[in-house]
């Protein structure tokens, strides 16, 4: 039995491990690919925080802004601690090797994003998750009391009494490189398994962004929160032939502009002097244009585009320096030199993504995972129990703390990963440390009485794709009730047959995926359609 088990590798997981390896506990770090496999590792943008803790006008006006992103749902109690905790934190990343970029006076550079009233966004060019995620990695890899599992897939959580009205979390079942399921026993679980931009077609996530953990939790007794609130970035490269390709939002804050093609073509052709921001569709919908928050520029963007029948819209650079915007955002300029595009030559085609999970497993300012009621035999009814699920944790975008609200502010995702990592493990530490180590306990292994391989993975891929196609037509950016209606029925069909599937076959991860999938779009379907008012990433256009 090892004291913690941490499932992901982002910037919360790589984080808290090496927090509680450095305090004596032995620790298993489960990732299901490589642990540069993660959504913190494709993070351009940067990681919002004011580096001055005693400066109280900058922490409150950080609070501010995350509260008007937050579009009236943040819960302003943790916006204050996360906001009041970033300079410790960030000091922390500091002192683990973490190299932000500095000012030729040796400042460091902030950034400014939408929704942002000052600039307050360290950056390591447009690479900074890369660049954390170098920095943890390589303590990570450095620390004997951490077993790392690669390639390793999580199936689910162990209880200690699957019957009791309080539950705890003993360890958890995996999935090695070969295969074959094995037995985990734990003192304390911590998810930081991420997002699932791949309910969607079009998402800027890595591929292993299913939904695993929170399915895992839910399965086990845990309650979701806001899962109606998906955050579509709206800025993702949109070629054929190539998948979304995340344009950071600090490119607008460096002058990058939104227009339609029609609005391009007037300014070269016929208005060059004028600024093309005074001609950007954006100002018909909100004062602050192209830096508009998220859920404003995404559904903007998308309202034009039906408009015009067009694909996509274009994000203009050429009035800015284009050798300082390659030497800027590098990673970019390399990507779209893939494409014969160059940043301060040509328009870029871009279109919204999904990207974010704003909800998630609901959790207090300690990442306790609140037990959700159990009378009612339905994952879809996840009501809190007013109790804590023993034993399990949640980090990082698979959980939700009520910092975001309605719509997550740009980059404050990284700083409340690294900030829920410090204080879940903290409480993880201080429970360990209360309770006199357990005799090893037998656990049940993996169910294989009576299994069989899956002899065709051809029908999964079908089901993958026909999930994809419901949520992103049905459950999307923008949503109304017959839609939503119709993504129950075909969700319900789909649950129907991948179960079984389950019940006679043993796991693979095409199956593990497609399980945990369906069950967290049933649950993204239901919070839709409670939800009945408009508010922040949630459109419905029956609710006008």
């Amino acid at each position: 039995m090892v004291d913690v088990t941490i499932v992901g590798s982002g910037i919360a997981g790589l984080f808290v491990s090496l927090r509680c390896a450095r305090a004596g506990y032995q620790v298993a770090l489960v990732t299901k690919k490589q642990l540069t496999d993660s959504s913190t590792n494709w993070a351009q943008g940067g990681i919002a925080g004011i580096l001055d803790s005693s400066d109280e006008e900058a922490v409150q006006a950080h609070v501010l802004d995350t509260l008007a992103a937050g579009d009236g749902l943040c819960d302003e109690r943790i916006a204050n601690i996360v906001a009041s905790e970033a300079a410790y934190r960030i000091a922390d990343l500091i002192a683990e090797g973490v190299q932000f970029d500095q000012d030729p006076e040796g400042e460091y550079d902030l950034a400014m994003e939408g929704g942002h009233q000052r600039r307050r966004i360290l950056h390591t060019r447009d690479a900074t998750g890369a660049e954390i995620e170098r920095a943890l990695i390589q303590g990570c890899r450095s620390e004997p009391r951490i077993t790392i599992h690669e390639d390793c897939l999580a199936l689910d959580l162990i209880l200690e009494d699957r019957h009791a009205d309080e539950r705890r979390v003993v360890g958890l079942w995996c999935m090695g490189s070969d295969d074959q399921p094995f037995t985990l026993p734990s003192r304390a679980v911590l998810l930081a398994t991420g997002g699932a931009g791949q309910l969607f077609r079009q998402t800027t996530n890595p591929t292993v962004a299913t939904g695993d953990g929170i399915a895992m939790a839910v399965r086990a007794g845990a309650s979701v929160k806001d899962l109606e609130f998906v955050q579509f970035h709206p800025t993702a490269l949109a070629l054929a032939g190539d998948r979304p390709f995340l344009i950071t939002e600090t490119l607008r804050g460096d002058g990058a502009v939104l227009m339609t093609k029609a609005e391009h073509r007037r300014w070269t052709q016929t208005d060059r002097t004028a600024p093309p921001a005074t001609l950007s569709f954006m100002l018909k919908h909100h004062a602050n244009g192209s830096l508009a928050t998220r859920d404003i520029v995404a559904r903007a963007c998308d309202s034009e585009m039906k408009r015009s029948g067009d694909g996509h819209v274009l994000l203009v650079t050429e009035h800015l320096d284009g050798e300082e915007l390659a030497e800027r955002f590098p990673t970019i300029a390399h990507r779209l030199q893939r494409h014969g595009l160059e940043l301060g030559r040509d328009p870029l085609p871009v279109a919204p993504a999904a990207h974010y999970l704003v909800g998630g497993l609901a959790v207090n300012e300690w990442g306790e995972v609140w037990q959700r009621d159990l009378a009612a035999d339905d994952p879809t009814n996840t009501s809190r129990s007013g109790n804590a699920l023993a034993g399990l944790y949640a980090i990082g975008e698979i959980s939700c703390t009520g910092l975001h609200g309605a719509n997550r502010l740009a980059s404050n995702s990284l700083l409340e990963a690294v900030v829920f990592s410090h204080r879940a493990g903290a409480r993880v530490m201080e429970a360990l440390s209360a309770e006199p180590e357990p005799a090893q306990v037998d656990l049940p292994d993996w169910r294989v009485e009576g299994l069989t391989d899956l002899e065709e993975h051809t029908p999964l891929v079908h089901d993958r794709a026909q999930l994809r196609s419901t949520m992103s037509d049905d459950v999307g950016l923008v949503k109304r009730d017959a839609r939503l209606r119709r993504a129950v029925r075909r969700l319900d069909l789909l649950s129907e047959e991948v179960e079984r599937i389950w019940l006679r076959c043993r796991p693979t991860v095409e199956l593990v995926e497609l399980r945990n999938m369906v069950l967290l779009a049933r649950l993204v379907t239901a919070a839709s359609l409670a939800r009945r008012k408009n508010v922040g990433l949630h459109y419905n256009i029956d609710l006008k």
